[in-house]
């Protein structure tokens, strides 16, 4: 959670059960209310002082994104299948000794799910562990929320910008999910060609301000999106790239914590900050909209001037 210029996370973990359906962990649950549709997330009342219950409901139906296959040398480090949904989100969070509602009529998000092999818990264990930092990742993930539909961008591009995974689309929205037309609407129109003019912060790789473009796949018609950043999210604050509490690291048979930082204390060149979400608007034409737009840019890019691992010239 970020709010008032601080982010707040709380961390929960424990061993998994033999039952796959098994959501539970310690005080947190996760209720499929109806697949593909809805679902809630609670946090009973313990002793990190953070509690809550959240609705999700989708505004959209589900858009499929390519399987993502990656190899470090002769290992696969990512091989996955995933879904991203557009939605409401309603219900309240207790944090840092508050409680934010979130109203249903106000309150947009998105919601993604992924299958597979990811590199969590450490990686693979075998042999010598990898020197080469020389292959990079460049990743920009943008769902978008506008008045009478919602739009989704996401890409993988390899070190020269050559394009490894992309979809876009633009997906109708329904203002409850008994109107959804089930797992994929067909209503879907699916875009080609996604691109992006990005503008970094001075002496940084975090963006500034981004054009996303992309043309439909049924005629010649580039779309041309503008984001405008209004403040960014850490994604270390859910385990990415966390020193303590990345994802499948064993903690014990249950373990909790919350943390919490100043944004203006933290350091954006500093790798554990490298991935992140910014809340953006976003303009069209003459439609406006609100959503984020996800980037993890690590090694040599070059279409950006981006160097080494870190490097921002």
């Amino acid at each position: 959670v970020l709010h008032e210029g601080t982010q707040y996370s709380f961390h929960v973990s424990a061993r998994a059960t033999p039952e796959p359906a098994d959501t539970t962990i310690g005080p947190m649950r996760l209720e499929i209310v109806e697949p593909m549709h809805s679902c809630r997330v609670t946090i009973d009342e313990n002793e990190t002082g953070v509690s809550a219950d959240l609705l999700f409901e989708g505004r959209t139906a589900n858009i499929e994104e390519p399987r993502h296959s990656l190899a470090g040398g002769s290992r696969r480090i990512m091989d996955t299948t995933r879904f991203a949904q557009l939605g409401f989100w309603s219900g309240w969070i207790e944090i840092g000794g508050r409680r934010l509602e979130l109203e249903r009529d106000t309150m947009r998000g998105t919601k993604d799910r992924s299958w597979g092999v990811r590199p969590v818990g450490g990686g693979d264990p075998r042999g010598a562990p990898s020197l080469d930092r020389s292959g990079g990742l460049f990743f920009l993930w943008a769902p978008l929320h506008w008045g009478d539909m919602g739009s989704h961008f996401q890409l993988f591009e390899d070190r020269y910008g050559r394009p490894l995974y992309q979809v876009g689309a633009f997906l109708p929205v329904y203002s409850s999910t008994d109107d959804l037309p089930g797992v994929v609407d067909e209503a879907t129109e699916h875009m080609r060609s996604l691109e992006h003019d990005l503008r970094f912060e001075p002496n940084s790789r975090m963006i500034a301000s981004a054009t996303l473009s992309m043309t439909s796949v049924d005629s010649d018609l580039v779309h041309h999106i503008e984001l405008e950043k209004l403040f960014t999210f850490r994604m270390k604050g859910i385990g990415y790239a966390h020193p303590e509490w990345s994802h499948g690291v064993w903690k014990g048979e249950l373990e909790m914590a919350v943390e919490q930082w100043d944004l203006s204390d933290v350091d954006e060149n500093e790798y554990t900050n490298q991935h992140v979400q910014h809340l953006v608007r976003a303009r069209m034409g003459e439609r406006v909209g609100i959503g984020v737009l996800e980037q993890n840019c690590l090694g040599p890019y070059k279409p950006y001037g981006f160097g080494d691992f870190l490097d921002r010239t």
